[in-house]
């Protein structure tokens, strides 16, 4: 019994010996303060986003729904920023004028093409949620983004068709005001809490 007991007592430190750390590499970033050696990690931030509190089911349906057009059209957004981005440094290169219009009305027809029907679909909220969202992502009013691109003429009068039908493209981004619920909803989509 002893000599079993002896045996088995062997056997866990022996198999526990198999499986202990090597002191003798660390990974990662390390640091020794007096002595101790302390593991540098960087941590992402975390937001913490307070419970949003409603006075009626109203007002809770309200923002459900909010909630909704944001995620729908923020990816537009995000896309037009790139885009934009990319489409302005080739248009810095371009030399000639007419070929700069060449360029706009190519890259136009391409985004027709890919996004036409998709953008179509949106109801009228969310058209006006992605106005502002693409204020947000490339600091500039889509009047303005117009404007740049294709002339004042052109922007005058997009802005004078959308206003016959309740849009404004010189609408701004205010975060911190009228707009701070789709601003706390689109750092929940970037933090990945909805």
């Amino acid at each position: 019994m002893r000599k079993g007991i002896l045996l088995f007592v062997l056997l866990i430190v022996s198999v526990c010996l198999g499986f202990s750390q090597d002191t003798t590499k660390t990974t990662g970033s390390t640091q020794i303060i007096e002595g101790d050696t302390i593991a540098l990690v960087d941590v992402k931030a975390v937001l913490i986003f307070p419970p949003v509190e409603f006075p009626n089911k109203r007002a809770s349906a309200r923002y459900d729904k909010l909630v909704y057009n944001v995620k729908k059209v923020y990816p537009y957004a995000k896309l037009a920023g790139k885009q934009l981005a990319a489409y302005q440094a080739i248009i810095d290169t371009i030399a000639s004028e007419k070929e700069r219009r060449l360029f706009i009305k190519q890259a136009e027809k391409e985004l027709e093409d890919r996004f036409g029907d998709e953008l179509k679909q949106l109801t009228f909220s969310q058209g006006k949620i992605l106005i502002k969202l693409i204020y947000r992502e490339t600091g500039n009013s889509t009047f303005d983004l117009v404007r740049q691109l294709r002339g004042k003429l052109i922007a005058f009068i997009w802005q004078t068709f959308a206003k016959l039908f309740g849009y404004d493209l010189k609408a701004g981004y205010d975060p911190g005001g009228a707009d701070h619920a789709i601003e706390q909803i689109v750092l929940m989509i970037e933090a990945g809490a909805i």
